[in-house]
Parts: structure tokens; C-alpha cells; sequence
């Protein structure tokens, strides 16, 4: 294991029933391939060693003792192996049989757990043959030549750099208090299931949710192996399933019904189990009286990490199959949360500030939901374009475009006469563009929204996003500040995806529509009709306000009219900072681990150098700017990362860097 990452293998091999030299051989092959491809830990079937279906010939002694010589056999294969392998297999204890998963390395037999549940409805007949966990009296047996403590008692395996991991055999996790439940409780960041679960029409899609929800639930991993191709098919059929779960989401399965061995390599993130678990405090009382016996596992030689994960390099986008959905919830959040805040103050009007740019754009379709879901007449947005000394003829002609066709009220002051006079008073010359000229302009802007909002009695709706939050990419007493942020939980690349996703809605929904027709149950309400025309319109703004480079627009532009001050010059790519926050505030990863991900997630699109040097800028500028989040805006949390003081984050303003940005140094 490195960097938290540890290379399991779901195997499934192939199978003769009740011929164990063929079964053993079998699984030699894939114990090879997988040492091979430098996994850690292997799992098979169930009674992979026999095969499940052997049916009363388990009662035969012929077939007990071959298998205690293939255990034999695979014991001696694995002598010089790191691999941990747990396999599959009937044990006879006393005058009682087991069926039992062994856990063997570097040719050790390094324990035995016997199955706790025993199907015996329907096709199953386990009982006829086995006997339970609960029927064992904890004694010491020789299996194999090798000595081994037995008993009913939960046992977690942990192998030499700090992984845990826990067994339990099919039926165990269909029932009401699967094992499971102690052992991760206990400690184990990983769950193996060796299963036989034959296949029935709908009983796939139970069980691929079964395992989802318990690897949720236990925030572990999940890997699942069960019998496949070569297991008798006089009354089932066993399809295969190879299945690796991670905090309830499927991160590899193999083919099901296929002829051929077949075996799924994947890694699971210990960091992410554990960061889960260490935040969640209804985990930690739980734990409360769970127990285990802990066995350690063998040293290993260490060797070459390759990362084969899959890395989403924009985690905060919904994916593909849910986008839709995900998007309409994310705005139902900020619409919700602007409701309750609107409803509080008795308020009708509110102000709002429209650059052209990213944030103000979602930010104003938003209040645009609120206002149509209370009710309220759009005319009580009061839209204002503060053009000033950087504003640019597209930025502004889109901000006046969009107030124009959602029908809310204009007005346009110029900040320039303003803070030209400001300038003088304060004695700075306005040719020096420094910090001092561009924070004058925003808290500029700031006081004209605070004083709009006092003349009309209405409040003023903040629109920074999260990404600025996080790096303190604001005007402190600027538009840092507001009466409610609607955007406060919403990172950058997820501001340009809804407004890309609203855009689409409106094209879509022009189509469908005649001239006047009202847009149903959307940005656009039935009392604010908008033409065909009209929707097209906003779908080419919408558009051209994602496409238009980032930027604050406080100093001025070229001969051109063009943006000369784009902001990931200066602060770095968005996307880049986007999954820096997810993986350092989301599951508090490491610089070193957030970099391995990064090289993954953007290969191809950043360099190692550009990824170490803008993550260096994140670490410098997160800490910096701890002081900006402290005085935070109310605003509604819209997923799983928020900076809200008032909840997911708390940090002494003064708190140093050193350490974060030493280790960037050694990347």
C-alpha cells in the first residue's frame, strides 16, 4: 500500500465441480497473474477450492481430504509470494463441517472464518451440510500441517503497512446484521465476500444495490467474488461476479456469464474510508462495544507503485447519466434557500449586481426561480450593471441582455465619476492599477448594492462562488460581502456547467414552443411569458457568458476592447483549484496525494511543473485568505464541500502554511 492506496483483485476461476487439483491449478494462475500486476489482496468464490455445487458428496471423505491437500499445495505455491490470497473451502472441526474462507501468505495459513448465515430456503440447502459459526467451540486445529486459532469470533486481518480487512461469506451479507457490521465498526477499511449467488431475473440489480448500500453504510470497500462458469447448472446457473465497491460507489465488476476465468483489479482509497469515517461522529458511536481479534499478516517487499485508478478531474461535475437530475437539485437547493430568506424578511425586492460575467449570471437565474416560485413579480429584482474603468462592450451587453429578456428591473451606474473622486481624496493616482485601484471599484460597487437595497427595502444577493471563497479571490468589505450568497457553495466549473445546462433548457424548450408560449416549469414562469425568439436569445448569452474569459474587469481593456486581466493568469486554472479543493477539504489529502491524483486526473493537459506550481499557489492562498471565510455571508451548502464558518469549516485565520507548502516543495 502507498499513498492510502491498496490493489485488491475480485477473482473468479475457473471450476470443476469436485475435482480440487483442477480448482487449485486454477487458482495458482490467477494467484500468479495477480502478483504479477502487484495486487495486495486476492479473493475467490466460495468453496472455490471444491466448487459450490458439490452437494452431498461434501459429506464424502475423499473430497475433505483433497482438499486439505490442495490447501496443502497452495500453501507451498505462495511460500515466496507477498500476496494474500483468500480462498474458499469445506473444514472439518471436530465432528461438525465449516464452510470456511482461509487466509493464506508467503505459505502460512493465517486464519479461518467459517460462515455465520446458511441459506436453507428455496434452492438452498446449506444447512443439510454445514453448520454455523454460532455452532463453533473456539479451539486450536491443524489444517494442512499448520496449527490455526478457530472460533466464532469476529476477526480482523491486517497486513504489515496498516490495512485491515475483514471476511464474510455470501449469505452473511443478505442478512439483517450482516457481519460486516462489527468488523468495519472494529476497524476494517475493507469487507471480502466470498459468495455463490446464482442468477435469477431482477436478483443482479438487488445485489449489485445490496453491496452499494453496505459498502455505504460501513464506508468500506467492498469485494465481492462469486461463482461463475464450470459450477453445475443442474437447477441454477451461477453467473460470475466480480465486484469492487468503494463508500457505496461501484469502482470495477467483471462480465457477467462468461466462460472464461476472469478476474477485476482495482484499488480502494484507505485516505477516503478513513477521512469518511474520522468525520463522521455517528460512525464513531457505533463503534461503541464493537470488537475483534486483530491478525497481522506478513512483511512484504516493497515495490513500484503505478496509480490505475481512474481520477475524475472534475469531481464536483455531475456525471453523464445523472446530469439532468443533479443539476435541477443543485438549483432547487439555491432556489430553496433564497425562499426561506425572502419569506423571512417579508421581502419582495431584492438587488443584485450583473457583471455579464459567470457568477452574477447564475446568481440572477436563480433569484429569477425564487421570485417565480413565491410568486413574487420579477419587476422586485433590481438588476445593476456598475460599469467602470475595466468593463468591456461584451460583458456589458450581455448583463443588459439577460436583465431585458428575464424581465427584471434595470439599472445601470457607473462607478468611474465615483471613484475617480475617491482616488483624489484619498490622494492615489489613478495610472498606478494596483490593488488599491481595483479593490476601490468593487467596494464601490458594494456600497451602491448596500444603498439600492436601503432605498428600495430589499436586500442585496451576493454572487461569489466557492473557488474565489477558497482562494480568497475577493474584496474583502467588497463583493465579499452581501445579505445572502446563493453562490456560496457552488465551485467554478460547477457555475459554468448549470449555466451551460439552464442554456440548453432554454433551447430546448424554444424549440417546443410557439411565440408567446410560457416556458413551463423552469428559469421562466407562465406570468412572464417569453417568445421562441426570445429563448434563443438567452440560450446564445448564456453561452457566450461561459465562453467569455474570466475575469473582474477592473482594469481596462486593450485598443481592442478585449479583457486584458484574466483571472486564471493570475490565480491559476480553475479546474486545476476546483480538484485541489475537493480532495484537500472533501477528504483532507496530503499535497504530495492531491499531486499523484492531479498527474492522473490531467495528464495531457498540465505538466507536473504547472500542477505543482499552481497547487502551490492554492496551499499559499487557502491559508492566506482563512480571514475572508471567517465573516462568511449567510448561504446555502449545495454539496459535499462548504467553507461556511457557521459549519464544514473552521480555521484559526492565523493558522501557518509551512508545512503545505514545504511538502509542495518536495514534489
Amino acid at each position: 500500500m502507498k499513498y492510502g492506496l491498496i490493489k485488491v483483485a475480485a477473482a473468479i476461476p475457473g471450476v470443476r465441480v469436485a475435482d480440487v487439483e483442477y480448482n487449485v491449478q486454477q487458482m495458482e494462475n490467477q494467484i500468479a497473474q495477480a502478483e504479477g500486476r502487484g495486487v495486495e489482496l486476492i479473493v475467490f468464490p466460495e468453496l472455490s477450492m471444491t466448487g459450490y455445487t458439490c452437494q452431498d458428496l461434501f459429506r464424502q471423505q475423499l473430497l475433505l481430504d483433497k482438499t486439505e491437500e490442495g490447501l496443502l499445495t497452495l500453501l507451498d505455491f505462495t511460500r515466496k509470494l507477498d500476496i494474500i490470497a483468500v480462498v474458499g473451502l469445506p473444514v472439518r472441526i471436530g465432528a461438525l463441517l465449516y464452510n470456511c474462507a482461509a487466509v493464506i501468505q508467503h505459505g502460512c495459513l493465517l486464519g479461518l472464518v467459517p460462515k455465520t448465515y446458511l441459506p436453507n430456503y428455496n434452492e438452498f440447502y446449506e444447512k443439510r451440510w454445514f453448520a454455523s459459526a454460532t455452532d463453533l467451540i473456539p479451539q486450536e486445529v491443524y489444517l494442512a500441517g499448520s496449527p490455526v486459532q478457530v472460533s466464532n469470533e469476529p476477526i480482523v486481518f491486517r497486513t504489515c503497512d496498516g490495512a485491515c480487512f475483514g471476511i464474510e461469506i455470501c449469505e452473511d451479507v443478505w442478512a439483517p446484521l450482516p457481519p460486516s457490521n462489527n468488523l468495519a465498526l472494529a476497524g476494517a477499511d475493507i469487507i471480502l465476500n466470498l459468495s455463490a449467488t446464482d442468477e435469477l431475473i431482477g436478483k443482479h440489480n438487488y445485489l449489485v444495490s445490496l453491496l452499494a448500500q453496505q459498502s455505504a453504510r460501513m464506508m468500506c470497500g467492498y469485494v465481492y467474488s462469486s461463482c461463475g462458469f464450470g459450477e453445475s447448472t443442474q437447477d441454477v446457473v451461477y453467473g460470475g461476479n466480480a465486484l469492487v465497491f468503494e463508500n457505496g460507489r461501484l469502482i470495477a465488476k467483471g462480465e457477467r456469464f462468461a466462460l472464461e476465468p476472469q478476474m477485476q483489479v482495482q484499488q480502494i482509497d484507505l485516505d477516503r474510508l478513513r477521512a469518511e469515517r474520522q468525520n463522521n461522529t455517528t460512525f464513531r458511536t457505533a463503534q461503541d462495544g464493537a470488537s475483534a481479534r486483530f491478525v497481522d499478516c506478513k512483511p512484504i517487499t516493497p515495490r513500484d507503485f503505478e496509480l490505475i485508478r481512474t481520477v475524475n478531474p472534475h469531481p464536483f461535475i455531475p456525471s453523464d447519466d445523472k446530469m439532468a437530475e443533479s443539476c435541477e437539485e443543485i438549483l432547487d437547493i439555491q432556489t430553496m434557500g433564497l425562499c426561506k430568506r425572502l419569506q423571512h424578511t417579508h421581502s419582495d425586492k431584492v438587488v443584485i449586481g450583473i457583471s455579464g460575467g459567470l457568477d452574477s449570471t447564475l446568481a440572477l437565474l436563480v433569484v429569477v426561480r425564487a421570485f417565480d416560485r413565491l410568486g413574487l413579480s420579477r419587476r422586485g429584482i433590481i438588476g445593476i450593471t456598475m460599469p467602470g474603468f475595466g468593463t468591456t462592450d461584451r460583458t456589458h451587453h450581455n448583463a443588459v441582455q439577460l436583465m431585458k429578456l428575464l424581465g427584471v428591473s434595470q439599472r445601470e451606474i457607473s462607478i468611474a465619476k465615483a471613484v475617480t473622486q475617491h482616488f483624489e481624496d484619498i490622494g492615489h493616482n489613478p495610472q498606478v492599477h494596483d490593488v488599491t485601484y481595483e479593490n476601490s471599484q468593487a467596494r464601490e460597487r458594494t456600497q451602491i448594492l448596500m444603498d439600492v437595497a436601503n432605498q428600495v427595502g430589499g436586500m442585496v444577493i451576493g454572487t461569489g462562488d466557492l473557488s474565489e471563497l477558497a482562494l480568497g479571490w475577493c474584496t474583502y468589505n467588497g463583493d465579499h460581502m452581501s445579505m445572502y450568497g446563493v453562490n456560496a457553495g457552488v465551485p467554478k466549473t460547477l457555475v459554468q456547467y448549470l449555466i451551460r445546462f439552464v442554456s440548453e433548457e432554454f433551447r430546448v424548450k424554444g424549440e417546443k414552443q410557439q411565440e408567446d408560449v410560457a416556458l413551463q416549469e423552469g428559469v421562466i414562469a407562465d406570468a412572464n411569458a417569453v417568445s421562441t425568439s426570445k429563448l434563443y436569445t438567452l440560450h446564445t448569452i448564456l453561452n457566450d457568458v461561459v465562453d467569455t474569459p474570466i475575469s473582474p474587469e477592473l482594469t481596462p481593456a486593450d485598443e481592442k476592447g478585449n479583457i486584458k486581466q484574466k483571472t486564471e493568469d493570475l490565480v491559476g486554472p480553475y479546474e486545476l483549484h476546483d480538484f485541489f479543493l475537493y480532495y484537500c477539504l472533501r477528504l483532507g489529502y496530503r499535497p504530495a496525494k492531491i499531486f499523484l491524483l492531479a498527474q492522473k486526473a490531467f495528464r495531457g493537459s498540465y505538466d507536473d511543473d504547472a500542477i505543482k506550481h499552481w497547487l502551490t499557489t492554492f496551499c499559499r492562498r487557502f491559508f492566506n485568505q482563512q480571514f475572508k471565510r471567517s465573516c462568511l455571508p449567510d448561504g446555502p451548502k449545495v454539496g459535499s464541500v462548504s467553507l461556511s464558518p457557521r459549519g464544514d469549516w473552521r480555521m484559526p485565520s492565523d493558522a501557518v502554511s509551512a508545512l503545505w507548502l514545504k511538502e509542495c516543495e518536495g514534489l
